[in-house]
């Protein structure tokens, strides 16, 4: 059995996908659109070209995604992606590249249990916590 995060986006998964790709290293394995599939009948028009299912691999791990049509999702609460990071110079890096244009709701720092920590809301509206044992 595995656990793997399914995030909901307000239209913008492709750019947050293609923007976790790029800053966590991740290979994106799926991007599909409602266009030209049965479930574009049941979107409105605009959002035909919005993603109806995302899938990116991180180091082995699975992270999926799609975008939510307006008013059938809310936003994210009660939990956060948690990343685990084996250097304290790559967890830096990525609290950063993930905080960039969001919000840190716990600077990233040494603390008693772990070499960095830190909380984040990046700029998609989605909860992170990097650590580095």
């Amino acid at each position: 059995m595995q656990v793997n995060p399914y995030l909901f986006y307000d239209g913008d998964c492709e750019e947050a996908f293609n923007y976790y790709a790029r800053v966590l290293g991740g290979v994106i394995e799926a991007m599909l659109t409602h266009e030209g599939t049965p479930a574009a009948e049941h979107v409105p028009a605009d959002w035909v070209k919005k993603i109806m299912h995302a899938r990116m691999t991180i180091d082995g791990e699975v992270l999926m995604a799609s975008d939510a049509p307006p008013g059938s999702s809310a936003k994210p609460a009660g939990f956060s992606v948690s990343l685990q990071v084996e250097d304290p110079a790559r967890a830096e890096q990525v609290f950063a590249a993930l905080a960039d244009g969001g919000a840190i709701k716990m600077p990233i720092a040494q603390t008693f249990w772990a070499k960095r920590f830190g909380m984040c809301v990046d700029r998609f509206g989605i909860p992170w916590m990097i650590n580095c044992d």
